[in-house]
């Protein structure tokens, strides 16, 4: 059985090995196989191909019966994915609770400022992980000014939003949308929303001590890229620039 290249791709990302791929689409395609009926249909060794099923199993993408010999069922694609999904999260939380606990401390004792006060933050993801991490930082006040146009946090707006329900800090939002202003008061009544036209850029000030400016993308098909400081005379410019925009803005009630 073929499969498009993106496909193969992306089950390859989903940590499956090229036998175990073969073996998941002899399955897709013959139904309920023995693991010797799997080895003929999709070349994978018969030295390999109970290993290669095992895996499979435990990866959430077959399940077995009690027969003798024993068969084989595929579980569907999307309840796979979904197993596989719940799987990785869990192994990630143990990896993230055992990696913090050992090696926060040793950071923290240093007590050393070894990285530069102004860096440069290329990769979506990285962008969204460094406003959670300003979030998480942060003791008394966030802005954050969005422009409509700005995709690159308004992709991951839900879930930076979501961390600030339960952030007992002054919280000042502005937007250019004033629908979208409206949706984000209703969802988050605790924070202060304005709207305001002619945003050219957006951003976020945290404690008035570190600041994250959105500079988008520089070129078709280049990362989105953004500035993030802890230098205080940036970040309070960047709060003073904030609050002049704010004071021009309309309340959204």
């Amino acid at each position: 059985m073929e499969i498009g290249q993106k496909a193969l791709e992306a089950l390859q990302k989903q940590g499956l090995s090229d036998y175990e791929i073969k073996s998941y689409l002899s399955l897709l395609q013959n139904g309920a196989q023995t693991a010797a009926e799997v080895s003929k249909y999709s070349s994978v060794p018969y030295s390999k191909v109970y290993e290669v099923l095992g895996r499979l199993e435990q990866k959430g993408w077959v399940e077995s019966d009690m027969s003798r010999p024993s068969k084989y069922y595929p579980k569907p694609p999307d309840v796979a994915l979904q197993s596989n999904r719940m799987q990785r999260e869990n192994e990630y939380r143990t990896y993230e609770e055992v990696i913090t606990a050992e090696l926060m401390p040793i950071y923290e004792k240093r007590g050393i400022k070894e990285r530069p006060e102004v860096w440069i933050v290329k990769g979506e993801f990285n962008i969204i992980g460094k406003v959670n991490e300003m979030i998480d930082n942060c003791r008394t006040e966030i802005m954050i000014a969005l422009p409509e146009e700005q995709g690159t946090f308004t992709k991951g707006a839900n879930e930076v939003f979501q961390k600030l329900f339960g952030k007992e800090v002054k919280i000042s939002v502005l937007l250019s949308n004033p629908s979208t202003g409206k949706r984000l008061r209703n969802a988050l009544p605790r924070a202060d929303v304005r709207v305001r036209d002619g945003m050219f850029g957006g951003g976020l000030v945290s404690d008035a001590k570190q600041v994250m400016l959105l500079l988008g993308k520089s070129s078709e098909g280049s990362p989105h890229m953004a500035i993030w400081a802890d230098h205080p005379g940036v970040a309070m410019f960047a709060k003073s620039y904030f609050e002049s925009l704010w004071s021009s803005s309309k309340p959204v009630l």
